[in-house]
């Protein structure tokens, strides 16, 4: 999941460098913490949270085979 969130996040952003990705397994879920420029972070949440659903979204669906919840969390 942690490679899916980088790409989908290096092509948002001007400032692809900076892109920083972590991923963190818990008991019962995968946390996959983003975080970018403080310039880019408007392009990544999107208007009202629209790009940032969209990102969960396509996180969520590619993890069905998984057991586990995956939470993304941008910082």
């Amino acid at each position: 999941m942690k490679e899916l969130v980088e790409v989908i996040a290096r092509a948002l952003v001007d400032h692809p460098d900076q892109v920083s990705v972590k991923e963190t397994e818990r008991e019962d879920a995968i946390v996959v913490e983003l975080s970018v420029a403080p310039t880019d972070m408007g392009k990544v949440i999107g208007k009202s949270g629209k790009i940032a659903r969209a990102i969960r979204s396509v996180v969520k669906a590619a993890s069905v085979q998984s057991e586990k919840k995956v939470i993304v969390e941008i910082e």
